[in-house]
């Protein structure tokens, strides 16, 4: 009997998880539950205060209610799939489960990447040129920048997901993870992976390398233009203005450089399970309290909102 080349003879996979935890499996129940309800809340509560407020039509605000969806499409990719398999006796997963898990994951990630670099253009553009700041960041381009973020980071994913339905998975089907990642279903084929890693590897360096360094040369220049206003109140003002940003790039980019370097081979160990609820998990719950707790205006934005919400 001849098998088609694009046929698998596995139509589901075992995600492992934390099933190697047994004693603290209700604690990280509730401790994931919790982060996860969270990240939801806040996420949300900042879509929803930035749509209200019309103080917060701004570009700056724009990217950053779109960087909270992708948060919660980010989280929620993985995240209830891995509450729902704590306590079930069958981890198990589908094999387009599996593939829509991952493109959703890898989809959002990879605009996140390129949303951050239109952050980063955004405050370039309010530093280095406050007179031109309006012309510069129209509603047009700000409107392009964030498609393009979408449409890159679709793009890229889709390039994966027909790659790895170019493979062939024969057993066995134990993914040693809580979630469905490119390294692992890698190590799981039976046919060569030569294609798909040196695509992973292109788009490595496409989204990440790229992306970071324009983020770096426009900090370099937000940098040299801070260094040159001569107030220091004048100064702290410019700065604040990126920090928030400039944390979560950092946080964003070291967790997931760590993350994919420590889980070369593979990512197996229990090690590499809990460091990658960071970048899953806390990075997305994370984002929303760094933007909101040194900045002033959705700090009013909010009293706003509770004053209008108390006069009703």
């Amino acid at each position: 009997m001849i098998k088609e080349r694009n046929t698998t003879e596995i139509t589901q996979f075992v995600l492992l998880g934390f099933s190697d935890f047994p004693q603290i499996t209700a604690l990280l129940f509730v401790i994931f539950l919790i982060l996860y309800t969270t990240a939801l809340s806040w996420n949300l509560c900042l879509i929803v205060l930035i749509r209200m407020d019309p103080c917060l039509h701004t570009p700056m605000y724009f990217f950053l209610s779109n960087l909270s969806f992708i948060d919660l499409c980010y989280i929620t990719s993985t995240v209830p799939k891995m509450l729902s398999n704590f306590f079930q006796e069958k981890q198990t997963i589908s094999f387009v489960g599996c593939i829509v898990q991952y493109f959703t994951f890898s989809m959002m990630g990879l605009s996140e990447s390129c949303l951050m670099t239109a952050m980063a253009y955004d405050r370039y553009a309010a530093i280095c040129n406050p007179l031109l700041y309006s012309s510069i960041m129209s509603p047009t381009l700000c409107a392009w920048m964030v498609t393009g973020s979408y449409t890159a980071g679709l793009m890229g994913s889709l390039s994966q997901i027909c790659a790895l339905l170019q493979l062939h998975f024969c057993g066995p089907n134990i993914i040693k993870h809580f979630f469905c990642d490119m390294p692992q279903l890698l190590n799981l084929s039976c046919t060569d992976t030569f294609f798909a890693q040196v695509l992973l590897a292109i788009l490595t360096m496409l989204f990440g390398l790229t992306n970071a360094l324009a983020i770096m040369i426009s900090y370099g220049y937000i940098i040299l233009s801070i260094m040159k206003i001569t107030s220091a109140k004048g100064r702290s003002k410019s700065f604040n203005t990126c920090a928030s940003h400039l944390t979560a790039v950092s946080l964003f980019y070291t967790s997931g450089v760590f993350v994919y370097l420590s889980s070369s081979s593979g990512g197996s160990s229990s090690f590499d399970r809990f460091t990658s609820v960071f970048y899953t998990v806390v990075i997305p719950m994370l984002n929303p309290l760094v933007y909101s707790l040194r900045n002033k205006e959705i700090r009013d934005a909010v009293k706003r909102l509770q004053r209008k919400m108390g006069s009703c």
